[in-house]
């Protein structure tokens, strides 16, 4: 069923053509575990969404850290949706140990640093016995090499899944041209990471082989992003994607000092920083006891958003997390979208969602008679853009109910 979910949700082009093979690979590849961490900041997303305590909020899974660091605003219930049971078996992982572990250094060693074989043997006596049957099915199930999938923790979660491992080929290919990333975390100041990141890594954007791997689409994949959001990604420079991409990087990597941006830290070593340094809202010492207060109220849905909304009442939800989803959707599913949305949410619901490039597909494809319903708050949308520190994405978007 997931195979399935996931290639709908991925399709929007005939199974046959190059476009519809193209996405029917990307889907093949995003059955697995793809996010060990989600790339999107928690700390811009609550800002936008601006939820009331008690509030309900509906959103994408992905590897399980915004829902954890959500709880921190103490909803009344997070509907947590995902495609991909591994990101659910992850985030169900989390929140049993949440209430299972009373210390914050084994929740932390287990996934703060996520590497050591401790983890194996916490997992199997304080966390195993109180999983649910398809949960522990899959941390218990074994890889070709005979190892139980549990065994990620104690190599180092983070370097795994598809995205750790494309980070990793990312890095071999910089050193293959003289490069290494890991270079920049000596930087102490963001002009440091500036001129560390226009001296060390820059120059690879330039090289013919770089350059050739940007203008294919495939090259992507392991960064979730299927050939839909590819050519939106690349529409600001099509004939020179490689340069996009430099952008990109450079922004996520010398915008914001590094002890404040874990993202940057992820895509420099595949890890969080040493003590001190920026962390998920849900990892960090001081949330830890409220968080283990909080845990019972996440529901887990492997089903579309879209799904998952039809089966709520109308004027139920507050917010809604979307994540880079539309950019993977037809006009047709994007307007089945927002027709939930506009039926579940209440008079003061946000959406809030991320794009490749700077538009958004709201205003693009969604007809005239949803749209009118809802408006963009561009200037809280702008602002937040620029204080988002997972960088990585060309647009931030809030939409709150049209004022008639």
């Amino acid at each position: 069923m997931s195979r399935a979910l996931i290639e709908t949700a991925a399709r929007s082009h005939p199974r046959t053509s190059k476009r519809g093979l193209l996405e029917s690979l990307f889907a093949q590849l995003f059955t697995g575990f793809v996010y060990p961490q989600i790339w999107e900041d928690p700390r811009v997303d609550l800002e936008a969404l601006d939820l009331a305590p008690g509030a309900r909020l509906a959103t994408i899974a992905s590897g399980g850290c915004n829902v954890m660091s959500y709880l921190l605003a103490e909803p009344g219930e997070i509907i947590a949706v995902d495609l991909a049971p591994a990101h659910l078996a992850l985030l169900r992982l989390k929140l049993e140990a949440a209430r299972r572990l009373d210390a914050h250094a084994d929740f932390y060693r287990l996934f703060g640093e996520a590497r050591g074989k401790a983890n194996v043997a916490l997992f199997d006596a304080q966390l195993l016995p109180h999983l649910d049957p398809e949960t522990r099915r899959y941390w218990q199930s074994r890889n070709l090499k005979g190892q139980r999938r549990i065994s990620l923790f104690a190599g180092g979660l983070y370097r795994h899944g598809v995205l750790g491992r494309t980070i990793g080929l990312a890095h071999l290919a910089c050193r293959l041209h003289g490069a290494d990333p890991k270079h920049l975390l000596a930087a102490r100041t963001v002009e440091e990471q500036a001129r560390l990141f226009e001296t060390v890594l820059a120059p690879v954007f330039d090289k013919p082989l770089v350059k050739a791997l940007a203008k294919m689409p495939t090259s992507f994949y392991g960064l979730g992003i299927p050939p839909e959001q590819y050519v939106a990604l690349t529409a600001e420079n099509p004939a020179e994607p490689a340069a996009v991409l430099r952008q990109r990087v450079r922004r996520l990597l010398c915008d914001f000092p590094l002890e404040q941006n874990y993202f940057a830290w992820q895509a420099l070593a595949r890890a969080y920083g040493p003590a001190g340094t920026a962390l998920p809202p849900y990892l960090e010492a001081e949330n830890y006891p409220r968080l283990r207060h909080l845990v019972d109220r996440v529901t887990i849905r492997h089903r579309t958003m879209t799904d998952t909304l039809a089966a709520e009442a109308a004027d139920s939800l507050d917010g809604y997390v979307l994540l880079d989803a539309q950019d993977w959707m037809t006009p047709t599913q994007l307007a089945a979208l927002w027709e939930q949305i506009d039926r579940t949410g209440t008079a003061r619901a946000r959406v809030i969602c991320r794009t490749a490039g700077a538009a958004s597909p709201v205003e693009r494809h969604l007809p005239e008679t949803l749209r009118g319903r809802w408006r963009r708050l561009d200037e809280l949308s702008s602002a937040l853009f620029q204080q988002d520190r997972s960088a990585v994405y060309g647009g931030f978007h809030v939409y709150t109910r049209a004022v008639h």
